[in-house]
């Protein structure tokens, strides 16, 4: 019997150490040497202080910022430990939010957004990532149509013409990877601090 075990145990051992140990740093060590921008996760700073992740979406509030897609992602209620409460781009607890598409509380959610969004922009077609949530709740992109919609709200709210904002989405909206995959689109973190660059 112990012959037959011997065998068994090395292997797993050996695959433990392969698998377990030795794979994951030598791909961590390759990705920190070839990518270390990326592999430290893709971290924004301005004047020496963090600011975010090019990699993570964020909260951005008032009408003189763009705005990314909503987040459903959640934290446990500080005053109750079994139930949940709204933490937009939480990255400790990536997800969607699971509704289904003929859930009440997601049509009410996306029905008040809409109508908000609507009337900040009357006449013109509404992009649907400005109300749907991302798969992981974290996305920092829009598509170049939602940050094109949002233009005249940051322009009035900035005071800056309407073509200076439309000039700044389009450089800063990126295309697809190698010309054919994914699809354009626009890091808010980016635009927005390229905003706040406008005034200096």
């Amino acid at each position: 019997m112990i012959t037959h075990l011997r065998p068994a145990l090395v292997m797993i051992v050996l695959m433990t150490v392969i698998t377990g140990l030795a794979y994951p740093l030598a791909m961590t060590g390759l990705a920190g040497a070839l990518f270390p921008r990326q592999a430290a996760g893709s971290i924004v700073a301005r004047d020496g202080k963090v600011i975010g992740s090019s990699l993570i979406g964020q909260s951005f509030t008032g009408d003189t910022y763009f705005h990314g897609r909503p987040s459903a992602t959640t934290t446990a209620d500080p005053n109750d430990s079994s139930k949940t409460v709204a933490a937009p781009y939480n990255a400790a607890n990536s997800s969607g939010s699971n509704l289904a598409p003929t859930s009440k509380a997601l049509v009410d959610r996306v029905m008040e957004d809409a109508a908000k969004l609507k009337s900040e922009n009357p006449g013109v077609q509404l992009p649907a990532d400005l109300v749907t949530t991302s798969g992981s709740g974290l996305d920092p992109d829009i598509t170049p149509s939602a940050a094109a919609f949002q233009a005249p709200r940051v322009a009035r709210a900035r005071g800056v013409p309407e073509a200076t904002i439309t000039a700044l989405v389009a450089s800063h909206t990126e295309g697809r990877l190698l010309g054919i995959l994914g699809e354009p689109r626009v890091n808010v973190l980016a635009l927005n601090l390229a905003l706040d660059d406008l005034k200096k």
